[in-house]
Formats: structure tokens, C-alpha cells, sequence
């Protein structure tokens, strides 16, 4: 009787052993299953939703850090999970690991797709848009804005000259106003540094306005810095684009004559102002000394005063054939073109009476 009492315990045990693992390992999975699961995907979750947020990961942040932060934001169910999940990916690739920098991330995500984004450094791509006609003055306030890095981080990065790199960037350049190409740019996010936006910006120059120099510049008279100096003038004074070339044919005409360009723009980014319509440059601002005063300087000023796009560019190396040496902004983008003073004088002065009729207030 005891050997057949003995007998069922054992039969007991020896089938309560493998029910017990079995559930244990069915509740660990289902555990893990679930903890590996989109936070989203439980609507008691107190998650970030479906919304895709942007998580920071500083440099030489630990996995479990990393853990805690996208627990905390919601973005992963267990930050213990995501320490075994580490373990993981470290047996499977030894020489890896989590990566730096900024990434968008969402709740709809799964465990092992966020860790795998973060391990291979998917970083968030940032775009940003530099129009044509900025000066590095603007472009630092605009980064600065955008909260990219400090605007006099931006214009202390622009003084130095990269020659090494670009072997063509002019001698004796102070700053790099005027081959920082204006277009859309996109870079990672942990590469958005002063020093990484002004060597995109200078290999866009390198790639879509020097091969127009290098085409043309058998002939031309002017230098590299000269041509994209005149580039930016004519960038600045042409708001339609019909009237680029002929603005570039006014001013060769006037360089080959010797006259003073005597053009705003120069004396506006010599004193660090913008004129307007109801605001016009003063005659005690025409006549303050600067070295970018046309009306006082003859030639060209000794950089460039924005940067140009390629349109302008090509203006001012192919400019219009014209006998013009006068033009005067109407304000509503146009020029009145003049081949003669008398001419250009009686244009202004019909323009100023028609602006003077504008600012009256009508009965």
C-alpha cells in the first residue's frame, strides 16, 4: 500500500513540475510579449499616444538611462525590458551600441524597433531654408531662432576659412559672406553645428555656382570674389527676375566707365539697416564713410554683401547688353531704367512725387 502511495506521489509531482514550468513560461511570454508591445496599443496606458515625440539622448548616456527616459515619456512599457533587450543586441553585435542625438520616436513603436532605431543612430533628420539674399547676419538670427546654436557661435564659425577643404575660397577673405549657397538643406541632427551647416553650405557653392564661374570665366574680367561680389548686388537690387541681367548690364557698364556704382544695398549693409518705402536712406546715411559705400567708393565693395543664388550669378557673368547707367526702384518690385542723369533724375523725382500722393491721407 505504501509503494502504491509512494508511486502516486511521485506521479503527482513528476506532472505538477512540468504544469507549473509550462505556466510559469507561458506567463513569462505573455509578459514579454506584452512588454515588447506598442504602448499605444493599450488605451488605459498612460502613453504618449500615437503622437510621435522627439527624445534627446545626450552623448555617453547609458542604456539604462535611456530605459528610465523613453519609460517615462511613454514610449515603452518596462525599462527593465529594455535592459534585457539590451543584453540582447549586445550578444548579437559586440562592437555596437546605443548612438547620440535626437530621434522621433512614437508610442505606435514597438520595444525592439525603438531600441533598434537608437542603435543604429537613425537620428532625426532637421531641414532648413536659407533664401537667396541673406547675409550671415541673418542666417545666425535665424539659426539662433530656431534654437540650432547661438547666433555669434554661428558668425564666429563664419570667420574662419576653410581653405584647406576648399582650396578655392579667395585669399585674404574675412568672413565667408556670399559662399554660404542659399537653398534647402537637410542634416542629422547631431551633426547641426555651425562649422557642419557652413561646410554644406560651402560644398553647394562648390557644386552648383563655381561650375558656372569655371564655365564663363574666360570671359570675365572679374575675379572670384568680384563676380560673386556683383552677384550679390544684383541679388539684392532685382526683385523681379526678368530684370537680373540688365540690372548686371547696368552696373558693367558703369564698372567699365569708371563711375561709382552708387547703389543702397551697399550702403544698407555697410551701416547694418534696410531701408523701406515710408524710410529711405537719408542723405546723412548716403554720405556716412564705410568701406561698402558705393556713392563714396569707386568699384566694387571689398566682399559680398548676401549671399546669391545661381540666377544672379549667371547675371552678373552673362549681364544684359544695354545702354543704361541709371536705374530707381518704383517699390513695387520694377525698375525705371535710364540711359542718361537727366532721365534717372526726372524718374526719381516722379517716383517720389507719386509716393508723397501714396503717404496723403485721402478725403
Amino acid at each position: 500500500m505504501k509503494a502504491v502511495r509512494s508511486v502516486f506521489n511521485w506521479s503527482y509531482y513528476l506532472f505538477l513540475l512540468p504544469a507549473t514550468l509550462g505556466v510559469c513560461a507561458w506567463q513569462g511570454w505573455a509578459w514579454w510579449s506584452w512588454v515588447q508591445s506598442p504602448p499605444a496599443l493599450d488605451r488605459s496606458s498612460n502613453s504618449a499616444g500615437e503622437k510621435a515625440v522627439q527624445i534627446q539622448i545626450p552623448q555617453g548616456t547609458g542604456a539604462q538611462q535611456i530605459g528610465r527616459d523613453l519609460e517615462q515619456a511613454g514610449l515603452i512599457r518596462s525599462s527593465y525590458a529594455w535592459r534585457l533587450w539590451t543584453y540582447w543586441m549586445k550578444f548579437n553585435d559586440k562592437e555596437g551600441g546605443y548612438k547620440a542625438g535626437t530621434y522621433r520616436l512614437s508610442a505606435t513603436q514597438s520595444l525592439p524597433a525603438i531600441a533598434d532605431k537608437i542603435w543604429t543612430g537613425e537620428v532625426t533628420q532637421v531641414s532648413f531654408t536659407i533664401p537667396e539674399g541673406w547675409s550671415l547676419q541673418q542666417m545666425a538670427t535665424y539659426f539662433d531662432s530656431l534654437g540650432y546654436f547661438k547666433a555669434q557661435d554661428f558668425l564666429a564659425a563664419a570667420r574662419q576659412i576653410p581653405r584647406e577643404q576648399f582650396p578655392w575660397l579667395p585669399q585674404n577673405l574675412p568672413f565667408l559672406e556670399g559662399f554660404l549657397y542659399p537653398d534647402t538643406y537637410q542634416l542629422p541632427s547631431d551633426r547641426m553645428s555651425p562649422q557642419q551647416v557652413i561646410q554644406q553650405m560651402l560644398k553647394r557653392f562648390e557644386q552648383v555656382a563655381l561650375p558656372v564661374y569655371q564655365q564663363g570665366q574666360k570671359q570675365t574680367q572679374l575675379s572670384l570674389l568680384q563676380w560673386v561680389t556683383l552677384g550679390s548686388i544684383v541679388e539684392k537690387e532685382a526683385v523681379v527676375p526678368t530684370e537680373r541681367s540688365r540690372i548686371a548690364g547696368v552696373f558693367a557698364n558703369r564698372l567699365r566707365k569708371g563711375m561709382k556704382l552708387e547703389t543702397d544695398p551697399t550702403v544698407e549693409y555697410g551701416l547694418g539697416i534696410r531701408q523701406t518705402m515710408n524710410q529711405p536712406l537719408t542723405f546723412a546715411q548716403v554720405k556716412t564713410p564705410s568701406p561698402y559705400n558705393t556713392y563714396l567708393n569707386p568699384g566694387l565693395p571689398p566682399t559680398p554683401i548676401a549671399s546669391p543664388g545661381v540666377a544672379s550669378l549667371k547675371a552678373a557673368l552673362y549681364p544684359e547688353k544695354t545702354d543704361d547707367l541709371f536705374f530707381v526702384a518704383r517699390y513695387d518690385g520694377t525698375h525705371v531704367f535710364s540711359k542718361t542723369l537727366a532721365a534717372h533724375q526726372a524718374a526719381q523725382t516722379a517716383i517720389r512725387q507719386r509716393v508723397d500722393a501714396q503717404k496723403k491721407p485721402s478725403l
